[in-house]
């Protein structure tokens, strides 16, 4: 049963966001991306409605208090696609550091480019960690916050790496407070396949970093920390009947 209400979300996925893309010539005439980013949320809240009422998977969110009220720097394990998703919805007006490669995916790569996001090219090199700093500081300069995966891909939910620089970079020059954030969709929404558990992803925000530690200090802890609650957050929901 679970298998047919996976496919039947998927269904759903293609439909609303064909449906959207019928809006695409009317925001590229607009060209103001804070309009495309609502958009964006509109879709993805549709998304994860559905996900809820098709597939039986819900989410929750702990540590509210621990976000700043003002732009700060996101840092979270990956394990799925879900929450490059739902992190429109859950942190509004957000600009999430991916890669490249999702540019080319049809509708959605529209949306990510015109909101817009921050795509690094990997095999960019120096060049490209400039491109990243010079496009995070323009979103921080009207007010967002960032969201970086500094593993750099998706991970199982057991699975440890180290992380990329790339986030030491940035909580260097943006001087923002670093707000860990542990997921456990992977349990969920399997990497790379498309089909879906029932139950209830939750979404775990940690006391933010302040800005100005050392080097490894920052990287040692932010690193840490996420991977504690991860493995806590995973062995909850393996605890439950």
């Amino acid at each position: 049963m679970q298998h047919i209400r996976s496919a039947a979300f998927f269904a759903f996925l293609v439909i609303w966001t064909l449906a959207l893309s019928a809006t695409i010539p009317f925001y590229a005439l607009l060209r103001d991306p804070a309009a495309t980013r609502r958009l964006s949320r509109f879709w993805a809240r549709g998304v994860l409605a559905a996900m809820r009422v098709i597939a039986g998977l819900g989410y929750r969110e702990i540590g509210r208090a621990n976000r700043p009220d003002g732009p700060a720097l996101y840092v979270a394990n990956h394990q799925s696609a879900w929450e490059t998703i739902a992190s429109a919805v859950l942190i509004p007006d957000l600009a999430i550091v991916l890669k490249e490669e999702l540019y080319r995916i049809p509708v959605f790569g529209w949306f990510l480019r015109n909101s817009p996001m921050i795509a690094i090219d990997r095999a960019g090199g120096a060049s490209a960690m400039k491109k990243m700093l010079r496009e995070a500081r323009a979103a921080t300069a009207q007010g967002r916050s960032l969201l970086i995966f500094p593993e750099g891909t998706r991970r199982a939910v057991d699975e440890r790496a180290s992380f990329h620089r790339g986030v030491l970079m940035l909580y260097k020059a943006l001087g923002l407070p670093a707000v860990p954030m542990a997921v456990d969709a992977g349990l969920y929404w399997i990497a790379r396949r498309s089909e879906l558990r029932a139950g209830t992803i939750t979404v775990s925000y940690l006391p933010p970093l302040p800005p100005g530690l050392p080097d490894e200090d920052f990287m040692r802890t932010i690193r840490t920390v996420i991977y504690a609650e991860r493995d806590r957050l995973v062995a909850e929901a393996g605890s439950k009947p």
